[in-house]
């Protein structure tokens, strides 16, 4: 079996949503109902669960005044005898935001969900309950595992675009039921005002939903915070949220292009000009509107691992707090690196720890692809790869100590996921091709963007010996979505087999590029 044959999410959502709505307050709250709706609290916003693992989940939810958050769970969509979780109070100091988490779940089970918010003062007061639903992993291999990913969202001024469907490829995502979708970073587009209309080469017209927090790059709380709601104006993404959880990364836009701790802008769009200021607020903004598991430690952190189950772990990456500031990236040493050292030493321990059959590299930017940072001269460089086919130098040697681990711990399975670069692409690296050979071969996966906009083809640096097996990006920059180009990929883990398939697909889910990978390889 390489899938297990729950209901489809969209049936049991519709299911759920339909019985929400015959809820008395006494099955939720055990007190008799105020029958005033109005100044009742509302989550206008949907719900979310994030970083689920075969026993725990967390839920997310957005109030639109200060509430009290309760989550119920049941095995089934009528919520008989649900279990009862107490949330955190919602108020401004979160924009209203907050996250349950759930404890002791079943593995392997479909789990629906509603949110309740209650007035904090009278908890007899609730509003309309919102409802979602969620699969846990299996503890069993032989279920096999689903999920998707992509990156890229609202990017290079193409919003929610009614007249287009919104955003549509989260309809495709969806009806693949997955167990899970990875965002590969710029959940957002800070730095990326939108205007309300955009004229197409062909004449035509792209129209954008606009809001005051959109006509700006963000720079105080309220506008990142501002730019994060924008993304939940769109019933797609609202529906998927409700279906689907997530394992969320975050890149350069959730700040700003191409940014790097320390720097001060030179963009006269910013009366900000400090890097560490606006990082700092778009941090909080990107905890409160993301239900993720590491956030809320004293460190902040966005690196970790999510289990599972015996086939997968997830290896998330955060390519963006640690790093050195951008340059030619041409040095013979760098301790520091993309990782910084910390990280690293953490990604090296916890794979050398992971039993599981694959181990899923997160990582918010490719390897191989230069990705500079500026035109002028010799740009500086903003990813791994600086242009240069020989021996590894700048960040190229963080990651040639990490694959040279790999090879000599012998572990099994790793695969690298990401986006950035606006196409979907697949890329085999092999030593026999590469500068530095000690290494064992291995895949990289590009997908996205999920609706921005698409761009030609990064060269490639021969360093670590990348062939490009397959490619689909435009000629030309920043193609809207309705130009086509924009992408999601698929991995399919075979219960029986092992077999890692992974698909890379359009944004209506037509399959472009498909690979399949055995398990058991160091490398892979």
């Amino acid at each position: 079996m390489s899938h297990r044959p729950f209901p489809g999410r969209r049936s049991v959502l519709r299911g759920s949503l339909a019985a929400s709505a015959a809820l008395t307050l006494p099955t939720a709250l055990g007190s008799a109902p105020a029958f005033a709706l109005s100044g009742r609290p509302k989550a206008g916003w949907g719900v979310q669960t994030g970083d689920v693992t075969c026993d725990s989940g967390l839920v997310w939810v957005r109030s639109d005044r200060p509430a009290r958050m309760i989550v119920e769970t049941s095995a089934t969509e009528s919520f008989r005898n649900p279990r009862r979780w107490q949330g955190p109070l919602l108020g401004a100091d979160t924009d209203f935001t907050g996250t349950t988490r759930l404890r002791g779940l079943p593995s392997g089970e479909q789990i629906h969900y509603r949110v309740l918010l209650a007035d904090p003062d009278d908890p007899r007061r609730t509003g309309e309950p919102v409802t979602g639903t969620f699969r846990t992993p299996s503890a069993r291999r032989r279920d096999g595992v689903r999920f998707v990913w992509s990156g890229d969202l609202a990017g290079q001024g193409w919003g929610i675009n009614p007249d287009f469907g919104g955003y549509r490829i989260y309809d495709a995502m969806a009806a693949l039921d997955p167990d899970f979708f990875i965002c590969s970073g710029d959940n957002i587009y800070a730095d990326g005002p939108l205007s309300a209309s955009v004229t197409l080469p062909d004449g035509s017209t792209w129209r954008n939903i606009t809001t005051e927090e959109k006509s700006k790059v963000a720079e105080t709380l309220a506008e990142f915070r501002g730019n994060f709601r924008y993304n939940l104006l769109d019933e797609n993404l609202k529906r998927f949220n409700a279906q689907v959880p997530s394992i969320i990364q975050w890149d350069d836009h959730e700040v700003t292009n191409n940014w790097y701790p320390g720097e001060i802008l030179g963009d006269a769009r910013y009366t900000e000009k400090n890097i560490d200021v606006l990082a700092a607020r778009a941090r909080q903004a990107f905890s409160e509107y993301f239900p993720i598991s590491t956030l809320r430690r004293p460190d902040g952190r966005v690196y970790r691992v999510i289990h599972q189950g015996p086939l997968l772990d997830v290896f998330v990456l955060d390519m963006r707090t640690y790093r050195n500031a951008n340059s030619t990236d041409d040095q013979a040493t760098d301790a520091q690196g993309i990782l910084g050292a910390e990280q690293l030493n953490w990604l090296k321990r916890e794979l050398s720890r992971s039993r599981a059959v694959w181990k899923v590299i997160a990582s918010d930017m490719p390897l191989g692809l230069v990705v500079p940072d500026g035109t002028d001269g010799k740009p500086n460089i903003e990813a791994v790869a600086q242009g240069d086919p020989g021996a590894p130098l700048g960040r190229e040697l963080q990651i040639a100590e990490l694959l040279r681990f790999i090879k000599h711990r012998r572990i099994t399975g790793t695969v690298w996921l990401t986006a950035d670069v606006h196409y979907t692409s697949a890329q085999h690296y092999q030593p026999s091709r590469a500068a530095f050979t000690d290494f064992e071969p291995f895949w990289e996966f590009v997908s996205g963007p999920l609706n921005a906009g698409a761009f030609p083809a990064n060269t490639l640096d021969n360093t670590f010996g990348p062939e490009r097996v397959f490619i689909k990006a435009p000629t030309t920059a920043n193609v809207s979505p309705a130009g086509g180009y924009q992408f999601f990929g698929e991995v399919d883990i075979d219960g029986g087999s092992g077999e890692l398939t992974v698909r890379l697909r359009e944004s209506d889910g037509t399959v472009l590029f498909t690979q399949v990978l055995q398990p058991g390889r160091v490398g892979q």
